[in-house]
């Protein structure tokens, strides 16, 4: 994913955990380059979820052996993209975050619609590192 600084200011959250909660799908847009199936998993607290379509995993060792098997078969080669579009304060060390992006086909240079989402990122401040604790996404366009 690459990231925007146009995101929305959120009340309440410090310049500097907007700037790490912002960072956050950098982090991922970096282990997807990478194939890095820990790296991905490491994004996520100990017991998070993850929600794609017909996909639900929760626990980083079960996110980690599902992208591990993603990044050597349907993913391989792929990219992936996106913007955030709203932060959310949610409760104090909780928030939000709304992005718009996409996986880019092996191959492919830039984004098809058909290939376009929209994700849900429940962060926490876990220790002083905003971690993902229920990353959910669905397509962006309404499939008749």
């Amino acid at each position: 994913m690459t990231t925007s600084s146009s995101a929305p200011l959120v009340t309440g959250l410090s310049g500097a955990d907007q700037a790490a909660i912002a960072a956050v799908p950098g982090r991922l847009v970096k282990a997807w380059a990478a194939q890095d199936a820990q790296a991905f998993a490491d994004i996520f607290v100990d017991d998070g979820s993850m929600l794609l379509p017909g996909v639900y995993r929760q626990g980083k060792d079960n996110i980690r052996d599902f992208m591990s098997t993603a990044f050597g078969g349907p993913f391989k080669g792929t990219r992936v993209t996106g913007t955030p579009v709203e932060i959310k304060a949610l409760a104090p060390g909780a928030v939000a975050l709304i992005t718009e992006g996409g996986v880019i086909p092996a191959g492919e240079t830039t984004l098809p619609d058909r290939a376009a989402i929209r994700a849900s990122w429940i962060l926490v401040n876990h220790d002083g590192e905003w971690l993902l604790a229920v990353y959910q996404n669905c397509p962006r366009d309404r499939v008749a």
